[in-house]
């Protein structure tokens, strides 16, 4: 099965890079076209039609996720290769999608590319790649904004005004929606605490992170636990105490 690649990143040296690579290392892969601009990009999608897109989020003039606003349809599999940038970065862990550092370590290329080309046999709309486009169009209106949540079987995208709080076990972590649904996903929940912090939710214990528009009270014997709307009572550590009390205060 022969799989196809773009490259678009603004500095040659980055795709010269990036194809010397792929060449050493994911032999499977053909890239069929390189662009230095948005522009050119979004050309080399329209003609080449490519499974795989490798996109640089920071460009001069139209950015790589400008690039993606663009385009109609995004039935192709997409890694972004980037510096770091927050709010970039953010917003595509939101989403679930697959983001390599420059410079790219080669185990992660290897995986990314692994990942892509599974996903690439079913040529069909990037549902990922749409959520994202989403939270880009809808920054300031968060309660539409669905995160991407990948379980054992499938990939949800939840609102995270449902989401009533997070649990952690080892590198797992449990979400807990209205409804009394659960989802497990193989991540640890530092990476969601990074993620959802600016949603109102709060890391109130090592194992713990909950939404605090679904805290009823923050009762104080035993210990200390708040109280949620599904009835759930959630410790809070001694370390955290201070940090809770001061993050209840700003609503």
């Amino acid at each position: 099965m022969l799989v196809t690649a773009v490259i678009i990143d603004d500095e040659q040296n980055n795709i010269d890079n990036l194809e010397i690579l792929l060449e050493q290392y994911c032999p499977q892969l053909t890239v069929v076209a390189t662009a230095l601009n948005a522009t050119d990009g979004e050309a080399i999608i329209l003609e080449h039609d490519p499974d795989i897109v490798f996109l640089d989020i920071q460009m001069p003039g139209k950015n790589g996720f400008a690039l993606l606003q663009s385009l109609k349809t995004h039935n192709f599999e997409l890694i972004f290769v980037t510096a770091y940038d927050q709010y970039g970065i953010q917003a595509v862990k939101f989403s679930a999608l697959d983001y390599l550092l420059k410079p790219i370590d080669v185990e992660e290329l290897k995986t990314a590319v692994y990942k892509a080309i599974y996903r690439s046999t079913e040529k069909k709309q990037n549902k990922k790649l749409e959520n994202l486009l989403q939270v880009l169009e809808h920054q300031q209106q968060k309660d539409l904004h669905r995160i991407a949540l990948t379980s054992a079987k499938e990939t949800r995208f939840i609102r995270t005004q449902d989401i009533i709080r997070c649990e952690s076990s080892n590198n797992y972590t449990t979400f807990f929606l209205f409804g009394r649904e659960k989802i497990m996903t193989s991540k640890p929940i530092f990476e969601y605490e990074e993620i959802l912090v600016n949603y109102g939710f709060i890391r109130c214990h090592q194992s713990h992170l909950v939404n605090k528009k679904h805290i009823k009270s923050w009762v104080k014997e035993d210990g200390g636990f708040l109280l949620l709307d599904d009835n759930t009572q959630v410790p809070i550590s001694r370390q955290k105490k201070e940090y809770v009390r001061g993050e209840l205060e700003k609503n």
